[in-house]
């Protein structure tokens, strides 16, 4: 089964994540196959820039519980997108939840329907969003992400623009894309690499500086007694033992 679905236009290859029936969750398959059809992309000189978007009413879910990527598969999807020398723009018209917003993250431009929802759930099943604040650190306002961060709420996409997590949102998410595709179908392919290696010198300085220590610390977080209790009470749907 193909888990990513890929389609082009004037120059934009747009890839779908394309795994409805789990949410399109971060399996270990689905990133291999993203990160497949990102080297593809990048390397074909008829693909000016790339659109990530999804079928169903999920961007993404975040981490396959069932099938999770290894935590360094993931950092080298992140530092994939952050480093491919043609801009990547995340399309997004339904939910995004922990792991999945690293990918908004990582992307150079991002833009969202209003009615989407977004949500660091890490904290409410024992872990924390460790490898996926090497790209949002950098990128979003520091006191917005603490609350978020903290408490796993849901916010929208008014406030995610806000943050900085989004470049724009609007009521049809294609309307506010077509000028920004635009802009870069009229944009030189290597004055396009060369500029999005300036904007992206500082997120990949996180990744060189914090990539092995956030890393090291997901993997030990996911093997905790907390984890397995938080993961178990998710799988059985009821409140994990430390809700007062």
């Amino acid at each position: 089964m193909t888990l990513i679905a890929r389609t082009r236009a004037r120059a934009v290859e747009t890839l779908s994540l394309d795994s409805p029936r789990n949410r399109n969750a971060l399996s270990a398959a689905l990133v291999g196959e993203l990160a497949d059809a990102l080297t593809d992309a990048g390397k074909d000189t008829g693909v000016r820039a790339i659109v990530l978007t999804h079928t169903g009413n999920t961007f993404s879910a975040g981490a396959d519980l069932k099938d999770p990527p290894p935590p360094e598969a993931l950092v080298a999807l992140l530092r994939q997108i952050i480093e491919l020398p043609k801009p990547v723009v995340a399309r997004v018209t339904g939910h995004v939840r922990a792991g999945g917003l690293g990918l908004l993250a990582a992307c150079d431009i991002a833009a969202a329907a209003t009615a989407a929802t977004f949500a660091f759930t890490e904290v409410r099943i024992g872990v924390a969003p460790a490898v996926i604040s090497l790209p949002l650190l950098p990128r979003t306002n520091p006191r917005a992400l603490s609350r978020y961060y903290l408490t796993g709420e849901r916010f929208d996409a008014t406030e995610a623009t806000a943050t900085g997590l989004l470049t724009t949102c609007a009521d049809d998410v294609d309307t506010a894309l077509a000028p920004i595709l635009e802009g870069l179908r009229k944009s030189a392919p290597d004055a396009l690499a060369e500029t999005k290696r300036l904007l992206t010198a500082r997120v990949l300085e996180a990744f060189d500086r914090d990539a092995a220590d956030l890393t090291a610390l997901s993997a030990r977080l996911f093997s905790s007694p907390q984890a397995r209790e938080g993961l178990t009470a998710f799988l059985e749907r009821r409140d994990p033992a430390w809700v007062v």
